[in-house]
């Protein structure tokens, strides 16, 4: 059953705050808890549900981690719907989408059901993805970064012995990783956020030119490598490619980043963000450009109030050449 609150500031994101200079600050997340052995959240079999959108860059990262460590039986996920209007983010038993469904545990009609379920009196954004506990019927983290750790190795002992070996944040390669996310996430994953939300054309042109020059950044370390780090695949890559593959599709026209597209402007970045796509289906199978054009030209009335959904680029992404 739906929460009866006034909750509008919390889940309209028309009705989002800026900074006095127009410029767009994400909230930090809220809920930061981890699951251990021994702690509050034990590593377990059917006790974990995961809440995401396809639309959502954040959520999508839980999902490529998810898949590649072969946790799909281990903890189902449910779809809301991209359509995210001034309650939220929906299931689909108040506004049925195609791929979408209906919360299996509390048949909620929004994400900020569960939240208020957490903690009913939770002042937050009601975001994806939610990691949720169903022992406690509360939420663990809704933190992306966070729960891709979390996917990484928590659940080692309940997964085949090659799955387990696989390691996105390994030991020797960490000081390398943190020191890339650093500059991709305020700039590149966050940073089309910043332009496309900005209110003030000095706040955009900011934004909009860090974009690019991390883009270039990122394309000189890409130069006949298939990694941005060691020569494999690590959360490195996962963090970068979920925004990728929505900057032609979505960031170019909705945000403004439109200096240059990826795959005209950006051959390095281009042929990494194919191969990962076609190559792996942990990536292409978290990838539903409908729900994700759907999402941002529809649920940001602000930025384009007649919710006309393009259907370019043909194609959403090119195929690889052999």
């Amino acid at each position: 059953m739906s929460t009866t609150k006034d909750a509008s500031l919390q889940s309209d994101i028309g009705k989002m705050k800026r900074e006095a200079d127009g410029s767009f600050k994400r909230a930090d997340a809220s809920f930061r808890n981890t699951i251990e052995k021994g702690g509050k959240f034990e590593p377990e079999s059917d006790r974990y549900h995961l809440y995401v959108s396809l639309a959502c860059p954040w959520a999508t990262r839980t999902l490529i981690v998810r898949k590649l460590k072969g946790l799909e039986s281990l903890i189902p996920v449910t779809v809301v719907s991209p359509h995210m209007g001034a309650n939220g983010w929906p299931f689909a038993s108040v506004d049925a989408f195609p791929g979408a469904g209906g919360d299996p545990l509390y048949q909620s009609a929004h994400v900020k059901d569960l939240y208020f379920k957490a903690d009913p009196n939770y002042g937050g954004r009601f975001t994806v993805p939610v990691l949720w506990d169903k022992k406690n019927h509360t939420i663990v983290n809704n933190e992306s970064s966070e729960i891709i750790r979390i996917f990484n190795t928590a659940f080692n002992e309940f997964i085949s012995s090659d799955k387990a070996a696989l390691h996105y944040y390994p030991e020797e390669l960490r000081a390398q990783i943190d020191g890339v996310n650093e500059w991709i996430y305020p700039n590149i994953n966050n940073g089309v956020y910043r332009a496309g939300f900005a209110t003030t054309q000095e706040a955009y042109e900011k934004a909009v030119k860090d974009v690019f020059d991390a883009l270039d950044k990122a394309e000189k370390l890409l130069e006949g490598k298939d990694y941005l780090i060691g020569d494999r695949l690590t959360e490195a890559d996962i963090r970068l490619w979920v925004t990728i593959i929505r900057f032609d599709p979505v960031y170019v026209g909705h945000f403004k980043c439109n200096f240059r597209t990826i795959r005209d402007g950006y051959p390095a970045i281009h042929s990494w963000l194919q191969k990962l796509y076609w190559n792996n289906p942990a990536f292409k199978d978290s990838t539903d450009f409908n729900h994700i054009k759907t999402h941002y030209y529809w649920s940001h009335q602000t930025i384009n109030p007649t919710r006309i959904v393009p259907l370019g680029p043909v194609p959403n992404i090119l195929p690889l050449k052999q």
